[in-house]
């Protein structure tokens, strides 16, 4: 069965997002691309809420990121994407911007069978409110969190709306040089 893995980077007082929506804080160098490369790779399926996936493919889809960034940029521009959002109508695919299924709502019954498909894990990038609801209809099945080193004092918490406690287990941790943490942690 195929895994829900969400992978955000929050900052230590637990923001994915400043309070306008700001990542200028995310605190990347070459290790952390490296990793990112890595993980590309890993990446096989993504769901994006609206917000996040305008945002990504307003940079990824450029020619700008597939010279600067080629495998990072093939990966998201190439990989099947799910988008969730009440206010997109269509989506429409592009020469670098392919593989898009757009969802006006979350049907819990359509993400179970998804799971049950054969194939690897699927993973949530940013969104945070796709991940409350996730979160919340008990679809998510690991949690990945980039700890780093910055309190921003007031921002978009990924877990604001949960409602219930959560208890997770804890799988493993990688400490980078530049002071990210990333915890992994399954339900």
């Amino acid at each position: 069965m195929r895994k829900i893995v969400v992978f955000n980077l929050v900052s230590l007082d637990g923001y994915y997002a400043g309070p306008k929506g700001e990542l200028d804080w995310h605190n990347t160098d070459e290790e952390f691309s490296k990793f990112a490369i890595e993980q590309a790779k890993k990446f096989k399926t993504l769901i994006f809420g609206r917000i996040t996936y305008e945002m990504m493919k307003s940079y990824w889809s450029t020619r700008d990121a597939i010279k600067n960034d080629p495998i990072v940029a093939n990966a998201l521009n190439t990989l099947p994407k799910i988008v969730f959002s009440r206010t997109l109508k269509k989506v429409e695919e592009e020469p670098n911007w392919k593989n898009i299924t757009l969802f006006n709502k979350i049907d819990p019954n359509k993400i179970k069978k998804l799971k049950q498909t054969p194939g690897d894990d699927i993973t949530i990038l940013g969104s945070g409110q796709i991940v409350q609801a996730f979160t919340n209809l008990g679809l998510v099945d690991e949690y990945r969190l980039l700890v780093n080193p910055v309190i921003l004092g007031k921002g978009k918490s990924m877990f604001e709306n949960v409602k219930n406690k959560l208890n997770l287990k804890f799988l493993e941790t990688r400490s980078f040089k530049n002071g990210n943490v990333l915890l992994y942690y399954q339900v």
